[in-house]
């Protein structure tokens, strides 16, 4: 994937203050990127999610986990001695 597509893909993923707390989310819908995730977790398919949320597309929750990774990848831990 190149840079391009990679902009395109986390485009989806907004911040507003007022919406969910801050909290990014999903095209400025009320479903944040920890929602998704935590669908994800539960062993739900992206299939499933979309079935049962109709408003998102594929391309949300690819984004979503690739807004993750980015974060993860950018997350220092430090372990206390």
């Amino acid at each position: 994937m190149d840079q391009a597509e990679l902009s395109s893909i986390l485009n989806r993923i907004v911040t507003r203050p007022g919406l969910l707390g801050g909290r990014p989310t999903v095209r400025g819908l009320r479903f944040s990127v920890s929602n998704v995730l935590e669908l994800l977790a539960s062993g739900m398919s992206a299939q499933q999610i979309i079935e049962e949320h109709p408003v998102l597309e594929i391309q949300d929750i690819q984004a979503c986990l690739l807004y993750a990774s980015l974060k993860m990848n950018n997350t220092r831990i430090v372990h206390a001695a």
